[in-house]
């Protein structure tokens, strides 16, 4: 479900969109992946929010929802346009669509 994820008894722990939004109340838009991972630290983030973060692009973001998209979370369910351009992959022709990498 989410890329970002941790080990914890042998089970996976994942961050969530709601996670990494609890964090990013007191940023001012727009602003920098530095200042949003440096503001996510000051609130007491864990690694995981914050390894969710730091993955993103080095790029302005004017709000919230540019952050969850390029932040790694939760993983967006497939669009119609995905689904057709990855039906003309050749690559994924003869695969099982839930055989198939995402």
């Amino acid at each position: 479900m989410c890329l970002t994820r941790r080990q914890a008894r042998g089970a996976i722990v994942m961050v969530t969109n709601a996670e990494v939004l609890s964090y990013l109340k007191t940023v001012d838009f727009p602003a920098m992946k530095e200042d949003i991972v440096r503001e996510a630290e000051k609130l007491g983030a864990p690694e995981e929010v914050l390894k969710a973060l730091r993955g993103m692009p080095p790029v302005d973001y004017h709000n919230k929802e540019e952050v969850l998209r390029s932040a790694k979370t939760e993983i967006a369910e497939e669009t119609p346009a995905e689904k057709a351009a990855k039906a003309r992959d050749r690559k994924h022709q003869r695969v099982a669509e839930y055989l198939r990498n995402p």
